[in-house]
């Protein structure tokens, strides 16, 4: 219990103290979370449009196979990147394993379930009155589309917020392909299996609170945008 409290002591300190690694590894986890948001962003939101506003056979087992991937499991992820970039991969000559960037790729594809399916849930909520007015107006289809994007945007910026929360809590995929290297690929969660398995409880209560916090914070974002 001793150990514990003092752990939560120095976590503290560290994080008043702004120390440099813990800080370092927090931007680093912040800016390839962002980065895989971003790209998840610009694929989903156009791939949930397309899905919404058009009808074609296999239209509703599609919307299933993407709701059922919500539980994709991060090692699976994890594991499929690491055979598209690995040396032996078809991508190897990218050199992209164990590199910031590499994270960016599996994290991305790790929300871009999530993100389709909540895009798709958002544009489906816009009240049907919408719907018939942007047609009884005459709008084009891409007029139509960016209308109800329009009308649905809370509930698409609430899908892009989950999708953030998601990546920066995630661990599988960024150990096996971030390697968690000291300095270069190292992040929040990557960082507390480390330190907890060495022992070094200080660094890891540190890091877990600051991780909360960015939930906390993420949470707060997520309440905002669901009460506009």
């Amino acid at each position: 219990m001793n150990e514990i409290a003092e752990g939560f002591k120095t976590a503290i300190e560290l994080i008043v103290t702004l120390d440099p690694e813990v800080i370092e590894i927090s931007i680093r986890s912040i800016i390839i979370s962002l980065s895989a948001t971003l790209f998840a962003s610009l694929i989903a939101i156009p791939i949930g449009s397309v899905i919404t506003f058009n009808e074609f056979p296999g239209k509703k087992a599609l919307v299933n196979l993407i709701q059922t991937l919500y539980a994709l499991p991060t090692v699976l992820v994890g594991l499929f990147v690491f055979l598209l970039i690995s040396r032996a991969g078809p991508f190897g000559f990218l050199r992209l394993l164990f590199t910031p960037e590499g994270m960016v790729i599996a994290q991305t594809i790790l929300i871009l379930p999530i993100m389709v399916g909540l895009t798709i849930s958002a544009l489906k909520g816009v009240d049907i009155t919408i719907l018939d007015t942007l047609r009884s107006l005459g709008a084009s289809q891409y007029q139509f589309i960016a209308g109800v994007v329009r009308e649905a945007r809370y509930a698409i910026m609430a899908a892009v917020v989950l999708g953030f929360g998601r990546a920066i809590s995630e661990v599988g995929a960024a150990i096996m392909i971030g390697g968690n290297i000291r300095g270069h690929t190292r992040v929040l969660t990557t960082a507390i299996s480390l330190e907890t398995s060495m022992g070094n409880l200080a660094m890891s209560i540190a890091l877990g609170i600051i991780l909360l916090g960015i939930a906390l914070v993420i949470n707060l974002m997520l309440a905002y945008v669901q009460n506009r």
